[in-house]
C-alpha cells in the first residue's frame, strides 16, 4: 500500500510539472497584446481596375471554294420542281449537284431528272439519289446550270478545263436556259486572256497534225498548243476516247465567233472550249456579294442569299454604251434601209414627171 501511494504521488507530482512547463512555453509563443495607447494603422492599397478591350472579330477571309458554293446556292434557286437538268462539270457544278441532291433529300425539290455532262458528275448524282437520263430520251431541256473557266464582258464563255467541254456543249445547247456560276477570278476582257488554257477536243488520229495547224492559226495571238497529259504521263482521254490539245494565248483572241468557225473546219477536230451567246446568265461571285447578270446588261447585286428570299438587295443597271450603239445602229440602219428601198418602188409605180 505503501508503495502504491508513493507510486501515485510521483505521478501527480510529473503532471504538475508538465502542465507548468506546457503553459510557460505557450505564453511565450503567444504574443502579447498590443497596449491600449498604440494606434494600428492599416495601410490598404487601392486596387487597379484593368479594363481589357477585346478587339473585333476579323473578318472571315473567304476561300475560292467557298465562293464557288455560294454562286452554286443562289443558281440552284433557278432550279423548279419538275425539271429537267443539265448538271454540269467541274468543281463549282459539284457544288450545285450537292446541293440539289441535299433539296432532294429534304423534299423542297421534287421530280427532277438530270443530264449528266460527264462520267464524273453521273456518279456524284448517282451516289446523292438524283434521278437521271440522257439526252435521248429528253432533248429538251428546262435548265443547265454548270461553271467556266472565264467569261468575257458579253457573257461569251471559255469551258472544258474539266475535260468534259463536248458533252457540255451538246446538253446546254439543248437547254432553254443555261445559268452559269463563277466566282469573280474568271472574269476577263478577252477569251484566253488568263493564259492558261483553252481546250480543244480531237480524235486520236493524227492528233499532231491538227496541234500543228492551231498554233498556226493563232500565231498572231501567241499561241503555244500543247497536248494534254494526265498524272500518269499519257496522252489525257475524254470520256468520249478523243484527245485534247489546250491553247495558251499570250494575247486574247480578237474575235472569237470568227476563230470559233476556223477550228470547227478543221477535219480531225470534235469540239472546242467557245461557248458564244450561250448563257442566259452569269452568277458571279465576289468579296461584295452575289451578282448576277444576263444577256441583256442588267446586274442584280443580292446581299442576302438565302434560297427563296432576295433579302436585302439593291439593283444596278449596267448599260454599256457600245452594246447600246451596236443594237441601235442595227436596228435604226434596218429600217432607215427598208424605207428608202420602198420608196424608190413607190416612186418607180405612182410617181410621173412631166417633161
Amino acid at each position: 500500500m505503501a508503495a502504491t501511494s508513493s507510486l501515485q504521488s510521483r505521478t501527480s507530482s510529473l503532471k504538475s510539472a508538465s502542465r507548468s512547463i506546457y503553459n510557460n512555453g505557450i505564453s511565450r509563443l503567444i504574443p502579447h497584446s498590443p497596449p491600449s495607447t498604440l494606434k494600428l494603422h492599416h495601410h490598404t492599397q487601392s486596387s487597379l481596375s484593368i479594363k481589357a478591350f477585346s478587339s473585333p472579330s476579323p473578318t472571315p477571309i473567304l476561300t475560292q471554294d467557298d465562293l464557288k458554293k455560294i454562286a452554286a446556292d443562289k443558281a440552284v434557286e433557278y432550279v423548279r420542281s419538275g425539271m429537267v437538268l443539265g448538271l454540269g462539270t467541274g468543281s463549282t457544278a459539284a457544288f450545285v449537284v450537292s446541293k440539289i441532291g441535299e433539296l432532294l433529300k429534304s423534299g423542297e425539290l421534287k421530280d427532277i431528272v438530270g443530264i449528266p455532262t460527264s462520267k464524273r458528275t453521273y456518279e456524284q448524282a448517282l451516289s446523292l439519289g438524283i434521278p437521271l437520263s440522257v439526252l435521248d430520251d429528253h432533248p429538251y431541256l428546262d435548265l443547265s446550270i454548270d461553271g467556266a473557266d472565264e467569261v468575257d464582258p458579253d457573257l461569251n464563255l471559255v469551258k472544258g478545263r474539266g475535260g468534259a467541254l463536248l458533252r457540255e456543249k451538246m446538253v446546254e445547247a439543248a437547254s432553254k436556259k443555261f445559268v452559269v456560276v463563277v466566282d469573280d477570278t474568271k472574269l476577263v476582257d478577252g477569251l484566253g486572256g488568263s493564259g492558261l488554257a483553252m481546250p480543244v477536243e480531237v480524235v486520236q488520229f493524227c492528233w499532231k497534225y491538227n496541234l500543228v495547224k492551231l498554233e498556226e492559226l493563232f500565231k498572231d495571238e501567241g499561241c503555244e498548243a500543247k497536248l494534254r497529259i494526265d498524272g500518269d504521263g499519257k496522252p489525257y482521254v475524254t470520256d468520249n476516247a478523243n484527245y485534247i490539245v489546250d491553247l495558251y494565248f499570250k494575247t486574247p483572241i480578237r474575235d472569237g465567233l470568227a476563230a470559233g468557225k476556223e477550228i470547227s473546219s478543221f477535219q480531225g477536230v470534235v469540239e472546242h472550249g467557245l461557248f458564244l451567246d450561250m448563257a442566259t446568265a452569269v452568277i458571279i461571285a465576289g468579296k461584295e456579294g452575289v451578282s448576277v447578270k444576263s444577256n441583256f446588261n442588267v446586274q442584280w447585286v443580292f446581299q442576302d442569299s438565302t434560297r427563296g428570299s432576295l433579302g436585302e438587295w439593291r439593283k444596278k443597271v449596267e448599260l454599256r454604251s457600245r452594246s447600246c450603239g451596236v443594237w441601235f445602229r442595227k436596228l435604226f440602219g434596218n429600217w432607215l434601209t427598208v424605207w428608202r428601198e420602198r420608196r424608190k418602188t413607190f416612186q418607180r409605180k405612182y410617181v410621173t414627171t412631166d417633161r
